[in-house]
Parts: C-alpha cells; structure tokens; sequence
C-alpha cells in the first residue's frame, strides 16, 4: 500500500502538520519512514487509526504524558484507562464547579446553596458580649451565622482596637455562605490576609491609629467539615463525649513560656508579662493565624471567646457552664455572668455554639 505524505496523512486524521512533528518528538506516531535526502515524513494508512485516537484523546484533555501509556495498551485494557481519566476529571470538574458557585456568591455578596455530599448540619448558637466593669469602649467584635463563627478582641487604645476588631469580622463576614469543604482553610487564610491589608491601609491613612491590632478566631463550616483559623489569646473549646477541650494555642508570651517548662501553669496569672501577644493581626503581615481543618459531628458543642472571658474565670467553671447549660443562649449568658462576678476587668465575648444535623 502507498504511503501517505505528511500533508495527506495530516488532513485525513484531523491533526495538523506541526501535531504530527509534535507526536514524533514525543514518541506517539512515528512516520513510517522520513526520507534521508528531504526530511519528508511519510505515514502508512494504517497508522489513521492510531493518529485518530491521538486526536480524540486530546480533545479530551488528555495530557500527552497520560496519551503515550494509553495509546500503547490494548484496546480493553485502553478503555479501563480511558474510564478511571475520565472520572478524574468529572470529580474533578464538579469540584470547580463548586468553587466558581461559591466564588460567584462570594464576590457578588449573594449566597449560594449548594451540597457537598457530605450531609448537612445545622448550628444553632447563643452570643453575649459586654465592656466589662473597668473599660470604657468595648473593643470585642463577634459575627454569629448559619455557617460562619467568630471572635476579635481589639486593642490599640483610644478606640482603635475596635476599629480593628470591627474591620477585621467585616472582612470575614463574606465567607458565611456555602464554602466548598475542599476550600474552607484558603477562603479563612485569603480573608485574613484581606483583613490585615484593610488594617494597613486604615493605618496609612489615619497615622494615630498605628499601633491598633487585634486578635481573630473563627470557625467556618462546610457540610461535616470545619476550618479553624486562629490569632492572639481569644480561644476555641470543643465539647464532644462529655469532655470540653481547648483546641486553640494562646500566642501569648506566658504561653510559650509555659510550652518550654520555664514556668508553671500557676505562674502565668501572676506573671507581669501575662497579657504581651506574640501574634495577632496589627496590618504589617508579620503573623500568621493558625488554620486547622476539623471533623464536626451531631452533638457537637464549640465555644469562642476572648480572653475577657478565660483570664477571669477559672477553666473547671467554664466547663461546668459548658456540660450542663443545655441551652447555647443561657450558656453564653452564664458564662459572661461568670465573668463579671469575677470582676470582669476586659471586655468579654462568648460564642457557644451547637452542632445537629
């Protein structure tokens, strides 16, 4: 049988000249013979078929490198290939089709409802905040949502830690809408890198509110997923089985001092640095939060708050209130009652939060 020029050859497999180079290069379709004196590239009819695949696979998407291995089986073995692709990309396509959903509702300010075949639960939460009996301005600011928790507590001195705390829950006040599971961590670390920014260009343009900072703790659910993002001293609680956990690091200097055994657990009320941060938000993008990723289940219980609330009250009290308070509501009321029995010398923020399906 004659064989075919590169051009012929080219036009009856619907790839061009230069795929044709392109797929001798890279070892998919040699030509049946190149004559020595020209450089023509000659192709064998029976090679149509094979040329053909090659052109149907990439317009599938198909990376060369995944074409050369498949091209190479046998027919049945091909198909088996073909099929485990071709469910990457469908997850793989559902997973973006979820991000553009949410980036479309995140950027438009619309929420955007969708599943993440994980199964829904539903958060149903109670909020106290009070200035406490010795400050003047209250400088904690909380949002409260169906998907989005989270506490700052501000600090800078004549209101600029609430100015602070108040930028940085409205930067994160977007993410109450349906995040994908997947992208929970990146949508709580892009808008704390948003709200730091929004504090540095406050700071530039207003210089008496240099110095201002704040902290940040903040839970976002997706499905049965969790993301934890977490700067300063407020604090995470969980309460699961009966037992109430502390699932936040304080970036406090007592803190790491107490992580490296050269105080005890009963030196840090006493200690005269107990209230020095060694992170928080302050706009010059020195720190940043920690971010956990987090399994939440029915019968969940969380609990967010500022330090106003876990300097003052002792930590047994705290999970005393948590155990047997069943109403979130009444909880956090009791809690910050807590604390102003016990002098209330902060601002104080408590979040309790439930988890059921």
């Amino acid at each position: 049988m004659d064989l075919m020029t590169s051009g012929a050859f080219a036009q009856a497999s619907g790839l061009s000249r230069k795929a044709l180079r392109l797929y001798d290069e890279l070892g998919l379709l040699h030509p049946a013979r190149v004559d020595p004196d020209t450089l023509y590239r000659f192709y064998h009819p029976g090679q149509l078929e094979q040329a053909r695949l090659v052109a149907w696979l990439r317009r599938l998407g198909m990376p060369l490198a995944v074409i050369r291995s498949v091209a190479g089986l046998p027919p049945a073995q091909a198909a088996e290939e073909l099929a485990a692709y071709w469910a990457r990309v469908e997850a793989e396509t559902a997973s973006r089709r979820e991000l553009a959903v949410f980036l479309v509702g995140y950027l438009s300010g619309r929420d955007a409802a969708m599943s993440d075949g994980e199964g829904t639960l539903t958060v149903r939460y109670g909020m106290r905040s009070d200035i406490g009996l010795h400050r003047e301005d209250n400088e904690d600011a909380a949002y409260t949502g169906a998907r989005l928790l989270a506490v700052a507590d501000g600090m800078g001195g004549h209101a600029a830690g609430e100015v602070a705390s108040a930028a940085v829950i409205d930067a994160l006040r977007p993410l109450d809408i349906q995040v994908p599971a997947g992208e929970l961590l990146n949508a709580l670390d892009h808008a704390a890198r948003r709200a730091d920014a929004a504090l540095r260009d406050m700071v530039q343009a207003n210089p008496a509110l240099d110095g201002m900072g704040t902290t940040l703790t903040a839970l976002l659910w997706s499905g049965s997923q969790l993301g934890l993002l977490h700067i300063g001293d407020s604090r995470a609680y969980l309460v699961r089985d009966g037992e109430v956990f502390q699932i936040t690091q304080d970036h406090t200097l007592v803190q790491s001092l107490l992580d490296e055994g050269k105080i005890t657990a009963e030196e840090v009320a006493s200690h005269p640095q107990r209230l020095l941060l060694l992170r928080a938000l302050t706009g010059s993008h020195s720190s940043r939060p920690d971010l956990q990723l987090r399994q939440a289940g029915p019968g969940d219980r969380y609990l967010l708050c500022s330090d106003g609330l876990h300097v003052v009250v002792p930590p047994d009290a705290i999970a005393r209130v948590l155990l047997t308070v069943a109403d979130p509501d009444q909880a956090a009321a009791d809690l910050l009652a807590l604390a102003l029995d016990g002098g209330a010398p902060d601002n104080i923020t408590c979040i309790v939060a439930d988890i059921d399906t």
